[in-house]
């Protein structure tokens, strides 16, 4: 026979915990104030500019202050390095074919995280998940040759149909300023 006294049901609990916010929250609030004064453009997927930049992911790059763009002036493709990936191939057939883009700019930069990493990462990866990244990690030592070479897959891939105007330019994170690099000959 028991001792102990008869358990009763508690009373389900009406108040959680205070969460924590997150920045996902802070950027969600911004969207608040942002969208409290934002007004329709009124214009519709394709850049006025007719440009697409490509360009690394870093978070330096104020891509729109930098090239003096206003939303709507341009697309804006952006990974790991500003490498030209099949992906970014795709983002640019897209651009080209659907919506009117006629122009091409690279811009890689300064102090690229890229250049610190080797295709070790996918392998160290793949150890620590169980699976290998279907992907290239692209890094590069030569920041100017990389550029070229992102040129050079641009110009080349039979996707594009407009690849007379392709520059690529390494932004100088200390100095705001670019540098163009000249294609290979």
């Amino acid at each position: 026979m028991s001792t102990s006294a008869p358990r009763t049901a508690t009373a389900p609990r009406t108040a959680t915990a205070p969460r924590t916010a997150t920045v996902t929250d802070r950027l969600v609030a911004a969207n608040r104030a942002y969208a409290a004064g934002f007004t329709d453009p009124g214009t519709d997927a394709r850049p006025v500019l007719r440009v697409a930049v490509v360009a690394c992911m870093d978070a330096r790059l104020d891509l729109h202050a930098a090239l003096g763009l206003e939303l709507g002036d341009c697309h804006t493709i952006r990974n790991a390095g500003g490498v030209v990936t099949d992906d970014t191939i795709r983002s640019l057939t897209i651009s080209q074919r659907a919506l009117g883009t006629r122009s091409v700019v690279l811009i890689h930069h300064t102090g690229c995280g890229l250049q610190t990493l080797t295709e070790d990462f996918r392998h160290e990866l793949e150890l620590e998940v169980g699976q290998r990244p279907a992907w290239a990690v692209e890094a590069f030592r030569d920041v100017d040759q990389d550029v070229r070479q992102s040129m050079q897959r641009v110009r080349t891939s039979p996707f594009l149909p407009h690849t007379d105007d392709v520059r690529g330019f390494v932004f100088d994170v200390t100095t705001g300023l670019l540098r163009e690099i000249a294609p290979n000959s």
